[in-house]
C-alpha cells in the first residue's frame, strides 16, 4: 500500500506505508489520549508486529517538547506505556489462541529517561514481552533516536475480566 496526496488523489512515490496498525486492526474507536485512532487530540501511535517484537515508528511535534528540540518527559512515559501495553495485548492473544487481543490494563511501570530525546526526529519504540502467565505479561521496551537508546521502560499488564472499567474499552 502506497501513501495517497489527500488533493490530487495520486500515489506518492516513496516507501510504502503499512498495513493498519494494531491498534488501527483491533481498536479502531479506542479513544485512547496515547495510541487511540479516534482521539484526533492524541498521540495515535502506531505498533506493528515484527518477529517478537512490536515496532512503533513516531515522529513528535513542537507541541510535544519539554523545552527547544527536547520530548517531554511525560509524552515518553505516555508512548511507552501504550506501546507495551499493546505489545503484552498482542502476545497474550497468541498466547491463548484467542480470535482478538485481551483488554489489558497497566499494573506497574516504571521508565527511565537515560539521556534527552530529541522531539525533531523519528522515534523508534521497540517492546518485547519477557516473561507471561495466562493473563499477565512483562513487557521490556525502548525508545530510540537517531540509533541511541534515550529511555527504557519496564511494566506489568494484565488482562481484566468482565467488570473492570476498562474491561472492552478498546471495542
Amino acid at each position: 500500500m502506497r501513501a495517497t496526496d489527500e488533493v490530487t488523489g495520486e500515489q506518492i512515490q516513496g516507501d510504502p506505508v503499512p498495513e493498519k496498525s494494531v491498534q488501527e486492526t483491533h481498536a479502531p474507536s479506542n479513544a485512547c489520549f496515547g495510541c487511540g485512532p479516534s482521539n484526533s487530540k492524541g498521540l495515535q501511535i502506531r505498533s506493528f508486529e515484527e518477529g517478537d517484537e512490536l515496532v512503533c515508528r513516531w515522529t513528535p511535534e513542537d507541541h510535544h517538547e519539554a523545552f527547544e528540540g527536547v520530548l517531554n518527559g511525560g509524552i515518553i512515559g505516555s508512548i511507552l506505556d501504550c506501546h507495551a501495553n499493546w505489545c503484552a495485548a498482542m502476545h497474550l492473544m497468541r498466547k491463548n489462541n484467542l480470535d482478538a487481543p485481551p483488554c489489558t490494563v497497566t499494573a506497574e511501570y516504571g521508565i527511565k529517561l537515560l539521556r534527552p530525546t530529541p522531539s525533531k526526529t523519528e522515534l523508534i519504540l521497540r517492546a518485547k514481552v519477557i516473561e507471561s502467565t495466562e493473563d499477565k505479561a512483562v513487557v521490556e521496551a525502548t525508545l530510540e533516536a537517531g540509533g541511541k537508546v534515550c529511555d527504557t521502560c519496564r511494566g506489568t499488564f494484565v488482562a481484566v475480566k468482565p467488570g473492570h472499567p476498562a474491561y472492552h474499552r478498546w471495542g
